[in-house]
């Protein structure tokens, strides 16, 4: 594998010591050749700038790099006020800057290493991701250019990597990248790791505090099996000459297969039953079951040859090719488990070259570990295992702040080009815009249907040639079912686990369980049906150009080929939940460059909702205390109706205005809600009797959508809370996501509202109470006005009253949806002091957090609008309303 740190471009080649003397040997024997006979782990390139690692191997060749962020978000006066009242700090606690950026991964086959080769250079990775724009094309790099290197590939492309690059290959150790690597990606990666059981993935969740001890055997030509106590200390404690190796040779001699890759695809159709001696042939058919072996066990790999006058050309090259994988992988597992036994550990990690993403190499060594433990003890994958040298090189360079990155600060994207771990390689990596939409616009013209969001080389073409088509699901285990995809890791420093999840460790966001097939059909249903609408938004937000049509036709059909990829392989993306695919689809916008596709109908409904609510205010201010309580919390579940999102609710925009909708939502809103903690609510809001609690000190708003939902609904919440005398802190989206309201457009918004205002106490002065600015006065104490506007408007500001500050703070996402697992670092500064939590709307208070517990007072809010999941989460009906009051014990 290869890095490039600084001003010292490194590549790192990471290939086991038993390869780099086989190609020493190669390279004397066949000068200039390319192509390695085996599938060995191979190199890695890396360099600060865009720290690139490349993972050369006989295959495959696996590149890592590392882009940073030279955007630097504005500093406007809402920051500077949230920063000085919660003493943010950027979420940088160490001496150090640790670099925000995203880690790529992309492969490319090794008989093409050019390809790479020119990747690199195109994108300059061995100076550092220099901008090209300041850098002419032949730039050549220092002659003291260092690339440190592992593995056979230090020694088979060191001419190659001076020639071409310029640069000079200085080796690493293997063992030491490999380990650094594993640790990282357990430690730093949410579903790292997964079983595999019979078809069957299940993701583990690591809690990097207890991660250590384990057992890593890493499975190349041979098996290395190694037990690691923490970074940087672990020991080689055994290992077998029978490994990957072994099956590749012993198969290409028995079955004249060319490639790994083809024994693997052969096992698919074998039956071993033809060639291997099981239990039952030796009992009549009958189980062992005294001593726990059933019919089936293997009881001597290619014992039934022995007692057959045949010769090896009459068994069938498939059942020699599964006999073959299942006694090595058997074996591997029994070895691997014997010392798990030998030092007491659970934890048993299988990569290596040998895996390949195989499901059924994973089954037959899970089976063994199963077998062997009695169910005590599981085999472990890794999804970025053919990574892991690669990565533990990017960790092996000076402080860069990564090697104490925690979990909360890596989102994984999945871009159109997002490569599968496993043998096989689909395509060249995709670089910018164009080149995605001219790739996808190819396959149209060619009348491809695209089933899946990786490129790959069809059979007899060169370059792009057209996408995988994924086979029928069924019963049958095919080589590729368990190929999952790499996405790019974003490295936020900012964001940080909310610190009011009663237990972070047993959260879930996600309240739907898409595990079920039927479960995933519909809401892949949904998404597909709700796609030509949201295309027409996009484009009509781009002012309907054709460049905005195009990017609009590629954006959806790439969010299809997503839809077809995870019906194919739910896991294909780590675990799967409704929230991911929503986040999906926004990521995927984004990555076609519609930023904001509902730009005009949230300023359109922003102002149709602005210019009542000074008449709604006017009619909460006439009522008893009791009465408003519940006339505003009826308000933010009528207002809430107002959801792009929603299918149902957006054929109701074409029945009327936007006011007549939230009239009409108004007068179904009958008590009892379908759940209706109201009077639990009112009694800590107001009290009971002569009883009486203090107000609540900050109160977290999450708000939804733009419009009526926000203007009508949580604003006048908001303050209610604040004549109460609480805090108010308003959280909204960093980045748009369908109609949502974003933390940029909130202080506007408040601006706005305190301008109305304003107005009203000019022309209804009968009906104003002191207390009648608060919006105004709030929002000047958080920072969210200016100072003008307020002098210009309002000469009395001195004779006011003081209220609590209102303030806004952005969540850290960009999704209908929100993972309290990572969320801004002002969110979080702000949480700390609050007892007080309202979620708002579907996404956040049902599709997530529907069943999150919190260390303070909680409320959840929302209109249902879709009939099934009304069905399936409420027993009831669509637009049923939730009022979930959630106090702390």
């Amino acid at each position: 594998m290869s890095g490039i740190v600084n001003k010292n471009p490194v590549v790192v080649v990471v290939g086991s010591e038993e390869e780099r003397k086989r190609v020493v040997v190669e390279q004397k024997e066949k000068e200039g050749s390319l192509m390695a006979p085996l599938p060995v782990s191979g190199n890695s390139i890396h360099r600060s700038g865009s720290r690139p690692q490349l993972d050369v191997s006989g295959s495959l060749i696996k590149l890592i790099y590392f882009s940073r962020h030279e955007d630097k978000p504005a500093e406007d006066k809402r920051k500077r006020s949230l920063k000085q009242r919660f003493g943010i700090t950027n979420g940088n606690r160490r001496s150090y800057p640790i670099l925000g950026g995203r880690l790529h991964f992309v492969k490319f086959e090794t008989a093409k290493i050019n390809e790479c080769l020119d990747f690199i250079k195109s994108k300059q990775l061995h100076l550092g991701g220099i901008n090209p724009l300041r850098w002419p094309s032949d730039t050549v790099p220092d002659e003291n250019v260092v690339v440190k290197a592992t593995g056979g590939g230090a020694y088979k492309f060191t001419d190659l990597f001076k020639e071409r690059l310029g640069v000079s290959l200085d080796k690493e150790d293997e063992m030491d990248c490999l380990v650094a690597g594993a640790n990282f990606l357990l430690k730093a990666i949410r579903h790292e790791a997964f079983t595999h059981m019979e078809g069957q993935k299940e993701f583990v969740q690591i809690d990097q505090n207890d991660l250590f001890p384990y057992l890593l055997v890493n499975i190349g030509s041979g098996v290395s099996i190694i037990k690691v106590d923490g970074d940087g200390k672990f020991q080689r404690v055994s290992g077998t000459n029978v490994g990957g190796g072994t099956y590749w040779g012993l198969g290409k001699l028995l079955t004249k297969c060319k490639s790994f890759d083809e024994l693997l695809e052969l096992s698919q159709r074998g039956d071993n039953s033809t060639i291997d001696m099981l239990v039952g042939d030796i009992y009549g058919g009958m189980d062992y079951s005294k001593i726990g072996l059933s019919a089936s066990t293997i009881a001597s790999s290619f014992g039934k040859t022995i007692s057959e006058n045949k010769e090896v050309e009459d068994y069938r090259p498939e059942d020699i090719s599964l006999s073959l994988l299942r006694m090595i992988s058997y074996n591997i597992g029994q070895i691997a488990y014997l010392n798990a036994l030998r030092f007491g550990l659970k934890r048993i990690f299988f990569g290596g070259f040998f895996i390949r993403g195989h499901a059924y190499t994973m089954d037959t060594i899970s089976f063994a570990i199963d077998f062997w433990s009695k169910g005590a003890a599981k085999a472990m994958f890794l999804r970025h295992e053919g990574f892991l040298g690669a990565l533990g090189a990017f960790m092996s360079y000076e402080k860069h702040g990564l090697d104490d990155l925690m979990v909360h600060q890596l989102v994984e994207r999945f871009p159109m080009g997002a490569p599968y771990v496993g043998g096989k390689v689909h395509g060249p990596p995709l670089g910018d815009l164009n080149e995605k939409i001219s790739w996808m616009e190819k396959f149209v013209q060619k009348g491809t249907e695209i089933t899946a969001p990786v490129p790959m080389t069809s059979p007899g073409t060169t370059g792009l040639g057209g996408f995988e088509v994924p086979l029928s699901r069924g019963n049958t285990l095919r080589s590729d079912a368990s190929n999952l995809n790499v996405g790019v890791l974003h490295l936020v420093p900012t964001l940080e686990v909310f610190p009011l999840l009663a237990d972070p460790k047993t959260y879930e966001p996600n309240t739907i369980d898409l595990s079920e097939q039927g479960e995933l059909e519909y809401w892949f249903t949904v998404l597909s049906e709700h796609l030509s609408d949201l295309v027409d938004k996009a484009v009509a937000s781009e002012g309907g150009t054709e460049d905005a049509k195009r990017r609009g036709d590629a954006f959806a059909r790439a969010f299809s080929a997503h839809l077809a990829r995870l019906m194919e392989e739910p896991a294909a993306y780590g675990k799967l939940g409704l929230a991911n695919l929503l986040e999906l689809r926004e990521e995927c916008l984004r990555e076609f460059h519609f930023t904001d596709a509902y730009r005009s109908i949230k300023q359109r409904e922003n102002e149709a909702s602005l210019a009542v609510l000074p008449d709604l205010l006017l009619e909460l201010d006439s009522m008893s205390e009791e009465k408003r309580l519940f006339t505003l919390i009826e308000g933010v579940l009528a207002a809430n109706i107002f959801d792009w999102g929603s299918r149902a609710c957006v054929e109701l925009y074409h029945k009327g205005t936007i006011i007549e909708i939230y009239r009409m939502s108004r007068k179904k809103m009958q008590r009892p809600w379908r759940v209706d903690d109201f009077d639990m609510l009112k009694e800590r809001m107001l009290g009971s009797g002569t009883k009486k609690l203090p107000p609540h000190k900050r109160a977290l708003l999450f708000v939804d959508n733009s419009g009526a939902d926000v203007v009508l609904g949580m604003l006048p919440l908001a303050r209610e809370l604040l004549r109460r005398g609480t805090e108010v802190v308003l959280v909204a989206n960093s980045l748009p996501a369908l109609n949502d309201v974003t933390a940029m457009e909130l202080p506007d918004i408040v601006a706005e509202a305190a301008k109305a205002y304003i107005l009203s106490k000019n022309f209804r002065l009968t009906f104003i109470m002191l207390s009648c600015d608060i919006i105004r006065r709030a929002a000047e104490a958080g920072g969210l006005l200016v100072d003008a506007m307020i002098n210009i408007q309002d000469g009395s500001k001195e004779e006011s009253p003081s209220v609590p500050p209102l303030m806004v703070v952005e969540n850290g996402c960009g999704s209908p949806c929100i993972d309290l697992r990572q969320v801004s670092s002002e969110l979080a500064a702000a949480a700390k002091d609050a007892d007080l939590i309202i979620l708002e709307g579907m996404g956040r208070a049902i599709h997530t957090n529907f069943n999150a517990r919190f260390k303070c007072d909680a409320l959840k809010l929302a209109m249902v609008k879709n009939q099934r999941l009304a069905e399936k989460l409420l027993s009831g009906n669509i637009y049923d309303c939730v009022c979930r009051f959630e106090p702390v014990d």
